[in-house]
């Protein structure tokens, strides 16, 4: 079973960054589509950005696109948000979730994934 694990967490002032990691244990080299999502107080959970760990081919909501960055490292099976300009409205917890996969598609929505991390608080104060 793969078990995702976030970290980097924080908070930060509007304009800064944060860099935030998933290491997904279990998953023993497998082809996985792995995503972050984020759910702020009283809102639905939304996909920030997703990413095919066989192709590296990432996608981006249009609320983070070209701010937020995903990369990889192959070898420890771990994926990392960087988050740069960030807004107030960028708080929220985000959780990293994970999905073993045969096809060039990772999911937008939640029942896409199988796997969840316990989610890691981000803060921004304007």
């Amino acid at each position: 079973e793969v078990q995702p694990v976030e970290s980097g967490g924080g908070s930060v002032q509007a304009g800064g960054s944060l860099r935030l990691s998933c290491a997904a244990s279990g998953s023993s080299g497998s082809r996985l589509c792995m995503a972050w999502f984020r759910q702020a107080p009283g809102k639905e959970r939304e996909v920030v950005a997703r990413v095919d760990t066989g192709t590296l081919f990432a996608e981006y909501s249009d609320s983070v696109k070209g701010r937020f960055t995903i990369a990889q490292d192959v070898k420890n099976d771990t994926i990392f948000l960087q988050m740069d300009a960030l807004k107030s409205e960028d708080t929220a917890i985000y959780y990293c979730a994970a999905v073993r996969t045969r096809v060039s598609y990772c999911s937008y929505t939640e029942g896409g994934y199988m796997y969840w991390g316990q989610g890691t608080q981000v803060t921004v104060s304007s």
